[in-house]
């Protein structure tokens, strides 16, 4: 296997690095949070949004002025991008149905979906009014039946961005809060004097936003770890250098730590990619950005064969993966380790980003490993439950389920199910010995 690096990233220690500063952080945070409550909330508004509003919950007359404040074409590019979110995630809840089955008889056992009773979508904005993460985050759990959306983004330029609010009130969001970063998050999982808590966070975040939701799960639930964006472009000699650098640079004006990858098996798309990378980068108007994330976290690797290209991205498993090849298929049955596939030149991961219907909010740092992205079935709880219809069904199970009990030396629970023995199978069963010592005495 000949695998060439033509551009690395980071070293991995000086990462490692970043990301102990940034768990100090947030943990110090987070502590503040939980312990001063609003007054804390509001400390860090003012140190790293410099907002503090009377409140940071937007009235209903807020709602409709910001809404007001919108063009006919921004409201109509908003409603036609939820419209493509809304029909796909229908269609995701419609293929998760109840199930019931009488699996012997007498004995019914299935499962019901249930909606997380409460979820605070976060939408980052600080920057970039991300208009599009409250498609995927509040919309999605309106479709799933949420009863309270909670919905917080950063101040824009100083004031609540109005794209991004008619978004979140289109999408269906309950409350909606002016409030960025660990604050929002923190506050919304935590609770304060004036954000009731919720069940479940969700919505991607830089680093310090993913950070935030990895401290606090286990006290709140949340979709994925969704850090700082990723981007791998796929490609062969069946694509130029102009469309893979600008797919590339495409995501990493996202932020300064975005990685940026190009696995290819042409040498000569490769340097030819770097090079108009260079020519992109003096006239891309978010160059400074762009630039940074591409010095630090860009990568291009060369491989040999097909199949080292799909070893190397099933390992790196990065957020959004671009196909360009004359075997997109192949890698669409192949590929186990992403977050989402972009198939072929016509498409591109800002259609994913913004419009086209699937979900944005996406695992990165490898988490594409063991889980996909946001969808509606995560806003979902799968309950199981049981009936036992009929005596015979009753004592029947309950002998199984003692002997098994005994097997393992668990007498409570095997009394259990020794007392609907006894009064459902006319048995008697001495309390405390158990089906299988019963009959293990003859």
């Amino acid at each position: 296997m000949t695998i060439q690096y033509l551009k690395h990233g980071k070293p991995t220690g000086e990462r490692a690095e970043d990301d102990a500063k940034v768990r100090e952080t947030v943990e110090t945070v987070l502590a503040d949070i939980e312990q001063r409550g609003d007054a804390a909330v509001r400390d860090l508004s003012r140190k790293f949004d410099k907002y503090d509003p009377p409140s940071f919950r937007l009235s209903d007359s807020d709602v409709k002025a910001l809404i007001n404040r919108v063009s006919a074409r921004d409201m109509e590019d908003i409603r036609f991008a939820q419209a493509q979110v809304r029909r796909f995630a229908e269609a995701q809840r419609a293929s998760m149905t109840d199930v019931e089955i009488e699996t012997i008889p007498g004995i019914v056992l299935g499962h019901k979906t249930i909606p997380v009773q409460s979820v605070g979508c976060y939408v980052p904005g600080g920057k970039f009014p991300m208009v599009a993460s409250a498609h995927m985050s509040v919309l999605t759990a309106s479709v799933a039946g949420v009863p309270r959306i909670a919905a917080a983004t950063p101040p824009f330029k100083g004031e609540p961005n109005p794209a991004v609010i008619a978004a979140m009130h289109l999408g269906g969001a309950h409350e909606i809060y002016c409030l960025g970063g660990i604050q929002a998050v923190g506050a919304m999982a935590l609770g304060t004097e004036t954000i009731k808590p919720v069940d479940m966070l969700v919505g991607p975040g830089n680093a310090f936003v993913a950070e935030a939701k990895r401290q606090l799960y286990g006290r709140v639930g949340i979709d994925l770890f969704a850090g700082p964006t990723e981007t791998m472009v796929i490609a062969d000699d069946t694509v130029d250098a102009e469309m893979c650098a600008t797919d590339l640079l495409g995501q990493a004006e996202h932020g300064y730590n975005s990685p940026a990858v190009l696995v290819t098996n042409s040498r000569k798309l490769a340097e030819a990619t770097l090079v108009e990378i260079d020519r992109l980068l003096k006239i891309l108007p978010t160059a400074e950005t762009a630039s940074k994330s591409w010095e630090d976290y860009g990568e291009v690797i060369v491989c040999d064969t097909f199949d080292e290209m799909l070893t190397v991205a099933n390992d790196i498993a990065s957020e959004h993966v671009q196909v360009m090849t004359s075997r997109d298929d192949w890698f669409l049955e192949n590929m186990h380790s992403y977050g989402a596939l972009f198939l072929g030149p016509r498409t591109n991961v800002a259609n994913g980003d913004k419009v086209i219907g699937t979900n944005h909010t996406l695992p990165t740092k490898k988490a594409g490993r063991y889980t996909g992205g946001l969808w509606v079935g995560k806003f979902l709880k799968t309950h199981s439950y049981q009936k036992v219809l009929t005596d015979d069904a009753a004592a029947m199970i309950g002998e199984y389920c003692s002997r098994l009990c005994m097997l393992e030396g668990f007498v409570g629970h095997a009394e259990q199910a020794n007392i609907r023995v006894r009064r459902y199978g006319g048995r008697n069963v001495p309390y405390g010995e158990g089906a299988a010592a019963k009959e293990a005495a003859g």
